[in-house]
């Protein structure tokens, strides 16, 4: 079963939300209206809070998690997705806060407490290190991520094509009967 309670929390899913039946969301999880999740994603809220936005896709092989609340860190860091995000395959994103109209590369990693302000580009493969905030309107490579140049105007409408395209992908396979 892909979409699992765990303590008092059950995953609660917008309209039109479509979860491949390999993956696994389990806990304390919200995935706004017409947001996707492909095979073999894992997203675990099992000791803090996870929310994605409306019209983002999370690809093939992505893990999101948290940090607990504890003595190292007393508030914990929660994940936050915000909408029209485009989640590269066999991405990590954890404890971090990631806005409105952003593409994460393929195999990009996403530490604890960085902030990735509303559309950014992070190029494929790219390391954000633990606590660092990249600024609206860049693209960013490598490991550490540096910022590399300004998006270009069609960069910047490219976001909303991208969600838009996995949009009209996942209604697709609702259509075949293919969700959890």
């Amino acid at each position: 079963m892909s979409i699992r309670s765990f303590q008092q929390f059950t995953p609660q899913l917008g309209e039109r939300v479509f979860v491949d039946p390999t993956s696994v969301v389990l806990g304390d999880v919200e995935i706004g209206d017409d947001s996707s999740v492909w095979p073999l994603v894992v997203i675990r809220g099992d000791m803090h809070s996870i929310r994605i936005g409306q019209r983002s896709s999370i690809q093939d092989g992505s893990v999101l998690h948290i940090t607990h609340a504890g003595p190292f860190n007393p508030a914990g860091y929660p994940l936050n997705i915000g909408d029209d995000v485009t989640v590269g395959h066999k991405v990590t994103l954890h404890g971090c806060s990631i806005g409105n109209r952003i593409l994460i590369g393929m195999g990009s990693i996403v530490m604890d407490g960085v902030v990735i302000e509303d559309e950014v580009v992070l190029g494929a493969g790219s390391l954000v290190p633990p606590g660092k905030r990249l600024q609206s309107g860049y693209l960013y490579v490598g490991s550490p991520a540096k910022q590399a140049r300004a998006l270009t105007e069609k960069e910047l409408s490219y976001f909303r094509y991208t969600a838009d395209n996995y949009v009209r992908l996942k209604d697709q396979h609702l259509m075949e009967g293919y969700s959890h």
